[in-house]
C-alpha cells in the first residue's frame, strides 16, 4: 500500500506542477510514508488530497488571523496536514523539508492564503 499511496501523491503532485505548496506538501508527505509505511492507508482514503490538506490549513489560518493576518511555522502547518490526514500526535510529524514554505497573508501586499494556496 505504501507505493499505492507515493503514487498517489506523485498524481497529484504532477498535476499541480505550477502550485509549488502542492508539491512541497506532497514532497513532505512522500518522505513521512517513506518512513512510517503504516500511515499509507490513510493517505489512500478516496476523499482526501494535497489540495484539501491545503485548504484545512487555509480554515485554521481563517479561525487565527488577526486584522488580515495569520502565520503558522512550518511545524504548525504540517501539523494542520497531518491532522486533515488523520494522522495524529506530535511523533507524527518528521524533520522538516529543506524549503519549508511559512503561510503569510498580509494586506498591506495585497496577498491572500487563498493566492498563496492556489486556490
Amino acid at each position: 500500500m505504501k507505493d499505492q499511496a507515493i503514487a498517489k501523491l506523485k498524481a497529484e503532485m504532477d498535476g499541480a506542477k505550477s502550485n509549488e505548496y502542492i508539491r512541497v506538501v506532497g514532497q513532505y508527505l512522500t518522505g513521512y510514508i517513506e518512513a512510517n509505511p503504516e500511515a499509507a492507508e490513510k493517505i489512500m482514503a478516496a476523499d482526501k488530497t494535497i489540495a484539501k490538506s491545503l485548504d484545512a490549513m487555509r480554515n485554521e489560518a481563517q479561525k487565527k488571523k488577526v486584522g488580515n493576518v495569520a502565520m503558522f511555522t512550518p511545524q504548525q502547518g504540517f501539523e494542520i496536514v497531518m491532522k486533515y490526514f488523520g494522522i495524529n500526535g506530535a511523533a507524527a510529524v518528521p524533520a522538516q523539508p529543506a524549503q519549508t514554505p511559512v503561510v503569510t497573508l498580509a494586506a498591506a501586499f495585497d496577498v491572500s492564503l487563498d493566492d498563496l494556496l492556489g486556490g
